[in-house]
């Protein structure tokens, strides 16, 4: 072989041998940079961490002001005046500002103004928010439109009734005149006949005119011999007898028994009429007998055309109520005696209503 080409062929080899080696130290300082570089990443890994949250937390921070500045709350509107106006054209007007009504269903005391508005709040002229709520009072009609039959009834009843329906109503619709009274058979206080007849339609208030029974003024009850009797026992004849009795009292005599009836009335029959007046007297001590105080509870009441039932209760000092007289009685002077212990409360009531109380000392 030549010389020269031998000579070429080494020179060749070495100079490979020789890139080659510069290729495997390139690849050693490659890998010392990449490590260079996570060691690096590594300890940098908190502020990028802190860089990449602060930039997210801005970020939804600058969206949400977008947001609200270009969404808008609802706009400010005037309560319209409603008061007076049918519900249907009430309810249009809310709408037209954007207000929601809340109804609420009330009696009127005006006929023929069902399903107007009686009241609103806020009041007309507040300045409210869109789509808030507007409190609307309706009216549901008259509580009656018709007057009834009542015919039958007892007339304090119906009385009573009237004045419940109509209760806080400046304006009743149903007004009581004063009652004609008439003797009959039927007990004292039924209404014989009214004016104006069942049926009538109520179009604005109506008074009503009735006949009361007086009850059988034409019975009789036989006059009772009550000498003697103790105030326990008048209690009990007084419930039963249709005698209306007015009570008076003084000292007892010497031959006499204290809390006894001493006189009474004398008449010229042995028949009266019912519901007369009979005077009754007692006599009485001041000082306490078997543990009992004595005494009159007496009231100045309106007369009544017709006896009307009244009761006398007895409140002892813990509260225990006990009936301790129930009678019918004409009004006017009223009397009663009572025999009862210290510190008891008498309370008279007239038809369930009390008119008076005494506390016994």
């Amino acid at each position: 072989m030549d010389k020269n080409k031998i000579f070429d062929t080494l020179k060749n080899a070495g100079n490979k041998v020789i890139e080659k080696g510069k290729s495997v130290k390139d690849i050693k300082l490659s890998r010392v940079n990449i490590h260079s570089f996570f060691e690096s990443l590594q300890s940098n890994g908190k502020t990028l961490v802190i860089t990449v949250v602060s930039a997210v937390v801005l970020m939804v921070f600058f969206c949400l002001v977008v947001f609200f500045v270009n969404v808008k709350g609802p706009e400010e509107v005037l309560v319209p005046e409603v008061r007076g106006k049918e519900l249907t054209q009430a309810l249009i007007e809310m709408q037209n500002k954007e207000l929601y009504p809340k109804i609420t269903l009330r009696y009127s005391d005006i006929p023929g103004d069902e399903g107007t508005i009686l009241d609103q709040s806020p009041d007309a002229g507040s300045i409210v928010k869109g789509y808030s709520r507007v409190n609307l009072v309706v009216s549901r009609g008259v509580v009656v439109d018709h007057v009834e039959n009542y015919v039958g009834m007892n007339f304090d009843e119906l009385k009573l009734k009237l004045q419940t329906l109509f209760a806080g109503s400046a304006k009743p619709l149903i007004i009581l005149d004063s009652p004609d009274f008439k003797a009959d058979i039927s007990e004292a206080g039924t209404i014989l006949a009214q004016e104006p007849p069942e049926g009538t339609d109520i179009s604005e208030p109506v008074t009503l005119k009735l006949v009361v029974s007086r009850g059988p003024n034409f019975e009789n009850t036989r006059v009772p011999y009550l000498v003697g009797k103790t105030v326990e026992e008048m209690l009990q004849i007084a419930s039963h007898s249709k005698i209306v009795f007015d009570f008076t009292s003084r000292a007892a005599a010497q031959d006499e028994m204290a809390g006894t009836v001493v006189e009474q009335q004398q008449f010229d029959g042995e028949f009266i009429k019912n519901y007369s007046r009979m005077s009754v007297v007692l006599a009485l001590r001041n000082t306490e007998i078997d543990g009992k105080k004595y005494g009159i509870f007496s009231a100045e009441l309106s007369d009544y055309p017709y006896p009307v039932p009244m009761r006398i209760d007895a409140a002892d000092e813990d509260g225990n109520v006990t009936s301790l007289v129930n009678v019918l009685h004409s009004g006017g002077s009223f009397t009663m005696p009572y025999a009862v212990p210290k510190n008891t409360v008498l309370t008279l009531y007239v038809v369930d209503k009390a008119v008076k109380k005494l506390t016994v000392h």
